[in-house]
């Protein structure tokens, strides 16, 4: 498969920032699709930033634990983060679980208040694969009994009813959920 982009498309400039927040269930490859979305755009020069959920929750997230409230908290502060540099001109990708559908609404509130684009991605791995997965042991500790409130598992996790886009990462590779992606950003006009 070609992985890059049509030559219309790399040669255009585009300064516009914009947000794009992928959601879904702990190992559903939100964070892997990102890094190769960003790989491609920044080897055309622009702009890209990952911000990733679980790099927040060590650093300005840190005193935050994992109750409702706490877990909208996270939510705004990473929204606040990525609304700032997507109004100066960065492409933003946010792999954030970002459980509750209340908190994705008021980032995305945030950012059309400054006429910010805003994209939600739906990575729509299901529970069974994410668990096979099992990227950092979340899984294999809730079953074991020694982790509660693992999102999607025996916490909420309110999936996206009409998100941007829908990437089935199970049922295709790194590079074509990251391609998908790359069509709707050059669909929208975003690259």
């Amino acid at each position: 498969m070609n992985t890059e982009l049509p030559t219309s498309q790399t040669t255009r400039d585009c300064e516009c920032g914009a947000t794009v927040w992928l959601t879904g269930l702990p190992s559903a490859g939100k964070t892997t699709i990102a890094h190769a979305v960003a790989d491609r755009v920044r080897g055309r020069g622009r702009k890209v930033e990952v911000l990733d959920g679980d790099e927040f929750r060590r650093t300005l997230s840190s005193g935050l634990g994992f109750s409702r409230e706490d877990r909208y908290t996270n939510v705004q502060r990473i929204g606040l983060v990525a609304e700032v540099l997507a109004r100066n001109g960065v492409l933003v990708l946010v792999p954030a679980i970002a459980p509750y559908a209340d908190s994705r609404h008021a980032v995305r509130e945030r950012h059309a208040a400054t006429r910010t684009p805003y994209l939600e991605v739906h990575v729509a791995t299901p529970a069974s694969t994410c668990s096979e997965r099992d990227v950092k042991g979340l899984y294999a500790k809730q079953a074991a009994g020694e982790l509660t409130g693992l999102t999607g598992v025996d916490d909420p996790y309110e999936a996206p009813q009409t998100p941007d886009l829908r990437i089935p990462a199970h049922e295709q590779s790194v590079d074509e959920s990251a391609t998908t992606l790359l069509g709707l950003l050059a669909e929208r006009r975003l690259i």
